[in-house]
């Protein structure tokens, strides 16, 4: 092996173990390099067009994995993913449809964004920091509208269409069956509905029943967070099974105090909404409205949040929150 061959292994080396260590900034740098000196190398765009997929950086990522596409023998499916996702976080609608048709995926006629239905899935938003999972209804293969109400740091809202990743890092159940968890990328289309946290006091499961399942002009959905919101290891979240030291906690007594997420478009909605369901009951009450907005965390590089445990090494065990609405 001559001097240059070990220096472009060595190369090769570096950037697959700086992927492998989340130093995305680092990898990127040397797969250039190794374009640089093997241009042809379907292998090295895929692994640039990775790269760019969990730095966020979609013309990048998609140019380098239909470069891949371009290059390679063979048909592969994780480069036709990718430069899909990519394709698709950019609006290219043609390309995409283009793309999902050579998977020999069925889609809905068009020539637009594909408004689907692919099912109910899990997404675990802002997979870089911290964790909340909730439910989705894919609309497409990788855009999906959040089906429960997140917490208001997340920085996203009941209706919000996200971007996910294709590959599932674990499993939830959500009611009926187990259903895949996909890490969110992106979110594509801000819903129309605010994030109000509601505290109520409700005599009886039937009396807050009675709130969940109301109807109103300007409500979107109400979400009891006291029952729905579960706090998961991270080796559960993930779905990879083990065995807990401590006991579970029993389900408990009936919990009069409330803690509500309501999707709604204004505050008069909301208002009007616990007005009609306290009126004249005296087993209901309502304690406060609060609203917060923030904005979704931006992606910071560093460690290898898009990788599933069953691809880490076991490490210690950390809690992340998450919202579960076990009746969607």
């Amino acid at each position: 092996m001559t001097e240059q061959d070990e220096a472009l292994q060595q190369l090769h080396e570096r950037a697959y173990a700086a992927v492998d260590e989340g130093e995305l900034s680092n990898a990127a740098h040397d797969f250039t390099a190794l374009l640089e000196q093997v241009p042809e190398n379907p292998y090295y765009h895929y692994m640039q067009g990775l790269v760019h997929k969990y730095l966020l950086d979609w013309p990048v990522s998609l140019r380098h994995n239909l470069q891949a596409i371009e290059l390679s023998e063979e048909f592969s499916q994780a480069q036709h993913w990718n430069a899909a996702i990519a394709a698709t976080a950019l609006g290219e609608w043609k390309t995409v449809r283009e793309l999902w048709s050579a998977c020999d995926i069925a889609l809905p006629e068009g020539d637009g964004p594909i408004d689907g239905d692919f099912g109910v899935a899990a997404v675990r938003l802002n997979p870089w920091q911290g964790s909340e999972t909730v439910f989705m209804r894919r609309i497409d293969p990788v855009r999906a509208r959040l089906l429960n109400v997140p917490l208001p740091e997340s920085g996203h809202r009941f209706g919000d269409i996200v971007l996910h990743d294709g590959a599932s890092t674990g499993s939830r159940f959500d009611g009926e069956r187990e259903v895949h968890v996909f890490n969110q990328l992106g979110r594509l289309v801000p819903s129309e509905f605010q994030t109000f946290v509601v505290f109520v006091r409700a005599d009886s499961e039937g009396e807050l029943d009675a709130l969940l399942k109301a109807t109103a002009p300007g409500i979107g959905y109400a979400e009891d967070w006291t029952r729905s919101i579960r706090h998961y290891c991270m080796r559960c979240s993930y779905g990879a099974p083990h065995r807990h030291d401590h006991k579970e906690d029993k389900e408990s007594d009936w919990q009069t105090e409330r803690n509500l997420g309501i999707a709604a478009q204004s505050r008069k909605s909301v208002e009007k909404l616990l007005k009609d369901w306290a009126s004249g009951h005296a087993g209901r009450h309502v304690d406060a409205i609060e609203t917060r907005e923030h904005t979704p965390p931006a992606c910071v590089p560093g460690g290898s949040w898009w990788m599933s445990l069953e691809d880490e090494d076991e490490g210690e065990e950390d809690d992340e929150e998450s919202a579960e609405n076990e009746e969607t």
